[in-house]
């Protein structure tokens, strides 16, 4: 599996994702959620994971 990177709003920059989920959002597309893996805050991706 490929790491995914998400934006974390403490960091303010790009951060690999701990612990990544797929999820879907209401309007049905797809979305990637998991934690910052520097500071532990919550981040979110809109977008499939790569496999």
């Amino acid at each position: 599996m490929v790491s995914q990177e998400a934006y974390c709003v403490k960091c303010k920059t790009k951060r690999l994702i701990k612990d990544p989920e797929e999820t879907t959002m209401k309007n049905g597309k797809p979305a990637i959620r998991g934690f910052c893996s520097i500071c532990q805050c919550k981040v979110f991706r809109i977008g499939k994971m790569k496999k």
